[in-house]
């Protein structure tokens, strides 16, 4: 079988059941390994960062300290442990934006191959880092940001797969790629903690020596553990799966369409390490940083991409020109943003509210902590496998927008469920004691935002038409990654000041505004638009 299909006529029921559907399937089981190796190593430091907090990595800014300034920079390490995953969060989502177009460009065999490969750089990058606690802020920094590689991966494998199904099981093939993907967060989140534990690979030593044992050997496992299943994957991607001239009209030989991707995600890259400077190097506020990151790399595509490619892209820049995609964009942002943004930032703040709970000491370690590593990952899991019955119930009611109106009403209520229970765990002798209903809100947290991926793209194929559908679902879902740069950064600095309760407290005003964008255009009953 050829690598470029040109004859792919899915619709087809003759043809599907003679060789289209054994084609698909075979993409697909290569597709969902790949994409949810991705989520685990764009997500990889929310779970990092507690295990450095654990070992007393400090980047070598304790060096030559006093006893009088201790706590205050120890403070300042804290929050920069939150700024990791914001990096990573940053970078994958601004890499969402040129990975939505890029199976036009260069095929889906292309892109997936060399997307899935370039996550092996961050990981050896992590274990190489890990394997000193002064090792400097910079390399933690720009291993976060490569990490971005795998928050890229889910435009373009989404746009992939929905070229190869028919229109008939889409929802259902689309479902498993995204939901099974996701995992990928739930996956990690209980892997690192018990592969730190244990001596799987010969460390790396600061001077460059294998070590064997010590606490340093097990936390580098963090890196090194995703290493082997992304060679596997890489192959399996290079050597079995396929272009489709439906999704790439232009079909390319494997040169050109990896050229090309390499260069596409290169122009992302570059946006989103601008932007990861701002923040660290010139300490930029956040929010100026993502406006301008999102700008730089639509100016980068727009102007600084061969002819061929221009072309492509101009056509599909249309949908800036719907006010639709804007409002899509918004509410699938409360969705999926809040999903990733809360996945990324929820161990460090179980670890701050319930084990590091002296705001006075940041050293005290309270004896009575729950073991939050041993449920935090149910959330994203809660998340991922629900987003398909978001969809279903859709579905059912023939409504996706009445199914958002009711998870966000849920949602919102979550939101300040959790903060009450954090403010109250702040102000108690014994925070220990709200673990329990902080969690189980949290998990509620989780379960409404997975039902709103589910419902809001589901909405967005009925809202525009078929040429404008697949951009749309590629741009909101680049936009809604930000959430994993948003929802960690607003943690870190409310954890910072004291008031951790303030973050829920915007984001539950946040949700209340889709509510009512979504209820006015979509889900009232003169809106004109039935989705």
């Amino acid at each position: 079988m050829s690598v470029n299909i040109n004859d792919w006529k899915v619709e087809d029921l003759a043809f599907w059941k003679e060789k289209g559907s054994k084609i698909a399937t075979r993409n697909i089981l290569i597709s969902i390994p790949s994409l949810l190796l991705a989520f685990a190593v764009w997500i990889m430091w929310g779970i990092i960062i507690t295990k450095m907090k654990e070992f007393g990595y400090n980047f070598g800014m304790l060096e030559g300290i006093s006893d009088a300034l201790r706590a205050d920079k120890l403070k300042e390490i804290n929050s920069l442990y939150y700024t990791l995953p914001a990096i990573a969060g940053l970078a994958g989502a601004t890499l969402r934006i040129p990975n939505s177009f890029l199976i036009g460009l260069a095929g889906g065999r292309n892109v997936i191959f060399v997307t899935t490969l370039l996550l092996i750089i961050p990981v050896v990058g992590v274990g190489l880092a890990l394997r000193d606690i002064n090792t400097p802020y910079m390399v933690f920094a720009a291993m976060a940001l490569l990490s971005g590689f795998g928050g890229g991966n889910f435009a373009s494998s989404m746009s992939n797969i929905s070229y190869f199904f028919p229109k008939r099981v889409q929802g259902t093939s689309l479902g498993f790629n995204a939901g099974i993907g996701n995992l990928g967060v739930g996956i990690m989140q209980k892997t690192i903690p018990l592969v730190v534990g244990l001596t799987l690979f010969s460390a790396v030593d600061r001077d460059g020596s294998v070590i064997s044992s010590g606490a340093l050997t097990g936390i580098q496992n963090a890196g090194w553990i995703w290493v082997p299943f992304l060679v596997i994957c890489s192959i399996a991607a290079f050597f079995g799966m396929n272009n489709v001239i439906t999704g790439t009209p232009k079909l390319p030989n494997t040169l050109q369409g990896l050229g090309k991707t390499f260069y596409m995600v290169l122009l992302g890259l570059i946006a989103a390490g601008i932007g990861a400077y701002f923040l660290v190097g010139l300490k930029v506020n956040m929010w100026i940083v993502l406006p301008v990151v999102v700008i730089l790399t639509i100016l980068l595509m727009k102007y600084a991409t061969p002819g061929e490619i221009k072309t492509n892209l101009e056509a599909q820049f249309s949908i800036f020109k719907d006010k639709h995609n804007w409002i899509m964009t918004i509410i699938y942002t409360m969705t999926f943003g809040s999903f990733i943004g809360f996945s990324a930032a929820f161990p460090k703040l179980c670890q701050d509210i319930f084990v590091y709970s002296d705001a006075v000491n940041p050293e005290f370690v309270n004896p009575n902590a729950p073991n939050f590593l041993m449920w935090v990952f149910l959330g994203p899991v809660i998340g991922a496998l629900i987003r398909p019955v978001g969809g279903w119930l859709s579905d059912k009611v023939n409504s996706g927008s009445r199914v958002t109106t009711i998870s966000t009403i849920f949602q919102i209520i979550a939101a300040l469920a959790v903060a009450y229970f954090i403010k109250e765990a702040k102000q108690s002798p014994n925070p220990e004691d709200y673990w329990w209903p902080f969690f189980a809100c949290f998990m509620i947290l989780f379960a409404t935002t997975g039902i709103g991926n589910g419902s809001t793209f589901r909405s967005i194929p009925y809202i525009f038409s078929q040429k404008l559908a697949g951009p749309v679902l590629g741009w909101t879902s680049a936009i809604a990654a930000y959430g994993a740069f948003i929802i960690p950064k607003v943690f870190g600095a409310q954890i910072s000041a004291g008031t951790p309760e303030y973050a829920l407290y915007g984001f539950a005003l946040y949700y209340l505004l889709c509510l009512g964008l979504n209820w006015y255009y979509y889900d009232r009953r003169n809106s004109g638009i039935k989705c």
